[in-house]
């Protein structure tokens, strides 16, 4: 394993974690492993007092130990006070704005570049932190406060393990730099929540829950969908699948600058990441082989080969990043400006219980380059299985562009093409070195195989206008996939331009939309939506009854959204206002947005 260093601080060059920091601490506390402190100065105390002496100053009880014993202790003042100490410790537990901490939105800033960092320095160097610091003040007059670790709870519960996948494996999605050293596959350990669940009783079933899910005597149940508008992050469960939209903005840089060596390919993994995950470990250890240029849910220009590393952290040039949830459902969007190739593109993702909607719009690049945007980059596990111009087959081991497709299915999972489609499919081993995606010392030269599953669209060099649709059907198997796809699972496309990308899902009665700009939408003959200014919306229907509406501003600049819908509403809410029309059957609806550190939430209403 690779060691990581500390980076800056007292403890500056020595090692961190060897890959496995909640492992290794665990091995740590249960005497099976040993930490390197050479860095450390060793304080020898003599004279004939020195145990009564160090006893006074120390918060252990010296007197005893044994000789051959440690035990670790506070440096207290002559009258035994540390309350200072840890009313800083217990201070730092916060929300921060524009510095390193926890974000209102529960996600973890490391740095003021506002890369997503909560699933590393927020959960090692942070949660795990302050939980240990609790465990040991637990039951004295120091102990933390209840709002404190009750707020410690919340970022634990809705940040970092809503970026697990079910709360249980790593995320490659958030992962940065360090995705490209190796792992182990392995359920997350329990210590932290167990720390946790010392002090306090809140969220109490949620805590227990995730010890149930982490030693396996409980299967994921949950569903949500979550928008980290802080970090420009979505995330989407279902108890049977988990998926992820990683982006950037003028808010916030891509990616972490390739600190201590690793990273070096890892340019374009905020440009619309979207991974999907069944059982979690469908990336596993998959980096000394993986298309760089060809990454999950991306639109990238296909270049000999990537920029210098130096090239990699790279700050947004668009605003227009965002998502519109109610907690359960959700839609994002992504209007998309590659500051490294200068692709441009507009994307969408419409997320509901059984599939989600993948739309792109309005492609462009001057380059003589090739643009692809990558559906799936993923192990290969199993047969592919195509339907390409009415007909069911099984794909040999290759690589081929294939027109008239309807569908694919690779690993329980199915790629519906509304609109038959041309796409290129690989299915064959691949090969790399884990030295060549990093500048680590010691790593191994030795060539990996792996077989690599790979679907994606070529749009060809120069494209002005270019644009894609698909569905992805997570947990779904071949039989159910061919009977579905004929009516597109009650999915119908609305609109996929420039101006506005939309879904209607009939099943659920369900719109969801992203306006680039004020535009009237047709969702059926007698229902419309009209926004009068950038935004994005979803809304519950009862027949052409809304039953509830989310509306959100992806731009960050808006104090109000218009949206004019049919029918006659006059409900009373705090941030709504009604303004119905008789003559013309329909009412404005004035909706207040949040401002701030709030900028970018979702609004919800029932009706």
């Amino acid at each position: 394993m690779t060691a990581v260093f500390v980076e800056d601080g007292v403890d500056k060059g020595a090692i961190w974690h060897f890959g496995e920091p909640n492992k290794e601490q665990k091995a740590l506390l249960e005497g099976k492993a040993w930490a390197d402190l050479s860095h450390l100065q060793i304080i020898a105390v003599s004279g004939v007092d020195r145990l009564t002496w160090l006893h006074s100053l120390l918060s252990q009880n010296l007197k005893n130990l044994s000789a051959g014993e440690s035990a670790e202790a506070l440096l207290l003042d002559p009258q035994g006070r540390i309350e200072q100490v840890i009313k800083i410790i217990e201070g730092e537990i916060k929300f921060s704005t524009g510095e390193r901490g926890i974000q209102h939105d529960y996600s973890f800033h490391h740095r003021t570049d506002r890369v997503n960092n909560t699933t590393s320095y927020g959960y090692g160097k942070y949660a795990n932190a302050f939980g240990e610091w609790l465990v040991y003040v637990n039951g004295t007059k120091y102990q933390f406060s209840k709002a404190k670790i009750n707020q410690l709870v919340d970022y634990y519960i809705d940040g970092i393990t809503k970026q697990l996948v079910y709360g249980i494996y790593e995320d490659v999605s958030v992962k940065n730099r360090d995705i490209t050293s190796r792992s182990n596959f392995q359920p997350r350990g329990t210590l932290e929540i167990e720390r946790l669940l010392v002090g306090t009783d809140y969220r109490k079933a949620e805590l227990d829950e995730l010890i149930r899910l982490r030693k396996g005597t409980a299967k994921p149940s949950t569903s949500f969908a979550k928008f980290f508008w802080q970090t420009e992050h979505f995330v989407f469960q279902r108890p049977n699948f988990y998926t992820t939209v990683r982006m950037f903005s003028t808010r916030n840089a891509n990616m972490e600058m390739p600190y201590n060596g690793p990273g070096k390919p890892t340019h374009h993994r905020a440009d619309g990441t979207n991974y999907l995950v069944l059982k979690g470990n469908e990336y596993h250890n998959i980096w000394p082989v993986y298309d760089w240029q060809k990454i999950s849910g991306t639109t990238v220009l296909q270049k000999p080969k990537l920029h210098g590393p130096e090239e990699i952290q790279k700050k947004g040039l668009t605003r227009f990043v965002g998502a519109v949830t109610d907690d359960l459902y959700g839609a994002v969007v992504f209007d998309f400006k590659s500051p490294h190739d200068m692709v441009e593109a507009k994307k969408s993702w419409f997320f509901f219980d059984e599939e989600y909607v993948c739309l792109g719009t309005d492609i462009r690049s001057e380059s003589k380059l090739p643009v692809a945007t990558t559906i799936n980059q993923v192990l290969l596990k199993g047969d592919v299985a195509i339907m390409q111009d009415g007909n069911k087959s099984v794909l040999p081991q290759g690589n081929r562009v294939t027109d008239k497709v309807k569908w694919v299915h690779h690993d329980r999972i199915g790629y519906i093409f509304p609109e038959s489609a041309k796409v290129n499919v690989s299915n064959q081993t691949e090969s790399g070195t884990w030295a060549s995606i990093t500048d680590q010392k010691n790593i191994s030269k030795e060539l990996v195989t792996e077989p690599v599953f790979k679907i994606w669209f070529d749009h060809g060099a120069r494209p002005t206008k270019a644009g894609y649709q698909y569905i992805v059907v997570p947990d779904v198997d071949q039989a159910k996939l061919m009977e579905t796809s004929q009516n597109n699972r009650s999915i119908k496309i609305l609109s996929n331009t420039d101006t506005v990308q939309a879904v209607f899902h009939g099943k659920l009665n369900m719109v969801q939309a992203a306006f680039y700009q004020a535009a009237a939408l047709k969702v059926s003959p007698t229902f419309s939506l009209k926004m009068d200014s950038q935004g994005m919306a979803m809304v519950k229907m009862d027949g052409n009854r809304i039953k509830a509406i989310s509306v959100a501003d992806p731009s960050r600049k808006l104090r109000r959204i218009s949206l004019t819908v049919p029918g006659i509403y006059a409900i009373k809410k705090e941030g709504l206002i009604c303004l119905p029309n008789n003559q013309l059957q329909q009412t404005i609806l004035l909706i207040d947005l949040p401002q701030g550190v709030y900028a970018g939430k979702s609004v919800n209403f029932q009706f």
